[in-house]
C-alpha cells in the first residue's frame, strides 16, 4: 500500500515510524520540553537519527481537557519548525485542524496533515483539497476539551469504522484522491480504557480497509491504567502497543520513543524473515 504525500510516495508495506515533535507547553507527556523553535528542531533531528520515517509537528495539545490555541499562536509555534526541518528532506506531518495552518504548512514544506478532527473544522477540507498534502483522518467525538464525556457506544469498533469510511468518502468527494488518505481510529480520543483496547485488538479489521492505517497510543493514559506506570515510565508499554498494532496491520505508528520502537521492529522483522527458512 502506498500513501501519496505532497509528491512523495510512502511505501507502507513495512510499518513506518512517525516521531512526535510537540511544540507546546502543555502536551500530556513532553509539554514544554521542546517549546521553542531551536529545541523542537533539535529534537526532530534526534528522532530522524534514531530512525523516524516521518516527523509529526504539533503546536496545539490534544490531550483530554486541552484548550484551543489561537491560530496565530499555532502558526508561530509550528511554521518555523517545519521550514527548518524541511531542509533535511524528511517527510513532515503537521498535527492541526485549522485551515490557515494547513495552507501555511503546505507552503513551508510539509507533506502531511494529521487531523484529529478529520477535516471537519470549517474550511479545513477545502484548504486540504487545495494542496497536494497527504491527510490522516482520525476519529474523535467532541473536542479534546470534552471528548472523555462522550464514550457511549453501542459497538465502538463498528461506529468508529463507519465514521472513518464516511469521512474518507467526504474527503474524496471534495477532490482529495484516495491515495492521499490515511485513517486513524483515535486511541485515547473519546474512548474508555476498554474501548481503546477493543480498537487495538481489532487493528487487523481497520487495516483491511483500502487506506493506510495510523495508530497512536504512545504513553497514553490507557497504558498507565493497565500497567500502573506514570507517563514517563510507559516506554515498554508504548513499544509493546506499537508492535501489536504493526503486527496486526498498522501502516504507521506514532511514537515518542523512536529508538526503542525501531529496535523492537528490527527484532520482529528479522524473526519474520526467518519464518519460512529451513
Amino acid at each position: 500500500m502506498k500513501w501519496l504525500c505532497a509528491g512523495r510516495k510512502l511505501n507502507c508495506e513495512t510499518p513506518l515510524i512517525m516521531g512526535i515533535v510537540n511544540v507546546t507547553p502543555d502536551s500530556f507527556s513532553d509539554g514544554g520540553e521542546h517549546y521553542s523553535c531551536d529545541k523542537a528542531v533539535e529534537h526532530g533531528l534526534k528522532l530522524l537519527e534514531q530512525g523516524a520515517d516521518i516527523l509529526d509537528i504539533g503546536g496545539e495539545s490534544t490531550r483530554p481537557g486541552a484548550p484551543e490555541v489561537p491560530v496565530e499562536e499555532e502558526l508561530a509555534r509550528v511554521i518555523p519548525v517545519v521550514e527548518q526541518l524541511s531542509e533535511t528532506g524528511a517527510i513532515l506531518s503537521v498535527d492541526t485542524s485549522k485551515p490557515q495552518v494547513i495552507l501555511c504548512a503546505a507552503q513551508a514544506g510539509a507533506h502531511i496533515i494529521n487531523d484529529v478532527r478529520a477535516l471537519q473544522w470549517p474550511g479545513a477540507l477545502d484548504a486540504a483539497a487545495s494542496t497536494n498534502l497527504g491527510v490522516c483522518l482520525m476519529h474523535m467525538r467532541g473536542t479534546p476539551k470534552n471528548m472523555q464525556s462522550q464514550t457511549q457506544y453501542a459497538d465502538v469498533v463498528e461506529e468508529v469504522e463507519s465514521f472513518l469510511l464516511s469521512r474518507a468518502q467526504a474527503v474524496q468527494r471534495a477532490g482529495i484522491r484516495s491515495e492521499r488518505i490515511c485513517l486513524d481510529y483515535g486511541f485515547g480520543f473519546g474512548k474508555t480504557v476498554e474501548q481503546n483496547f477493543q480498537l487495538l485488538a481489532n487493528t487487523d479489521r481497520f487495516a483491511q480497509l483500502p487506506y493506510p492505517l495510523l495508530v497512536g497510543l504512545s504513553r497514553k493514559s490507557s497504558l498507565g491504567a493497565v500497567t500502573g506506570r506514570s507517563v514517563h515510565e510507559r516506554v515498554v508499554a508504548s513499544v509493546t502497543g506499537a508492535l501489536i498494532a504493526a503486527q496486526r496491520g498498522a501502516s504507521i505508528v506514532r511514537v515518542h520513543d523512536v529508538a526503542a520502537t525501531r529496535d523492537a521492529f528490527k527484532i520482529w522483522l528479522m524473526t519474520a524473515s526467518q519464518t519460512h527458512k529451513e
